[in-house]
């Protein structure tokens, strides 16, 4: 089970320690006094996830960093939009370029910051498959397929 959550940080294993774990995530989100800070492994890019939510679920953008090996392109831009976030990863082959949320009101906002960090890491959207892990409606899908090479829902 996954949940769209902007309280997440990547951080570096070699930076990590598990007793500063809710410092950490303070320095990138608001954190409310309740809210619960965990973290799990990704050593496969040498990092760990850290993240506040309630009960026994995954952040979203957890689900995204698994997900990124199994796509064959070499841009790989992979994205999630629900509960007003946009859970956004991007990578070109195995270099992870971004892992960030972005709080998003409507999907033309998400768009928006889909948009500004593609340009902003350089890449051609004319040459790039965006994929997301969410559905999209048909209008959202043919919003986007005017600026990517394709529109894949994984």
């Amino acid at each position: 089970m996954s949940r769209h959550t902007p309280k997440v940080a990547l951080v570096p294993s070699a930076f990590f320690d598990p007793a500063l774990s809710r410092e950490v995530l303070s320095r990138t989100v608001e954190l409310d006094q309740e809210d619960k800070v965990e973290y799990i492994s990704l050593p496969e890019f040498s990092a760990e996830l850290v993240y506040s939510l309630s009960g026994e679920e995954y952040p979203e953008m957890y689900y995204l960093l698994k997900k990124l090996p199994e796509i064959t392109e070499y841009n790989k831009i992979l994205a999630s939009f629900g509960d007003g976030v946009l859970t956004l990863v991007i990578s070109q082959g195995d270099n992870l370029l971004l892992a960030n949320t972005f709080q998003a009101a409507d999907f033309t906002t998400a768009e928006y910051f889909l948009f500004m960090a593609v340009k902003k890491l350089q890449l051609n959207p004319e040459v790039s498959t965006v994929s997301f892990m969410t559905p999209l409606s048909g209008e959202e899908e043919m919003s986007l397929y005017r600026y990517f090479k394709a529109v894949e829902s994984l």
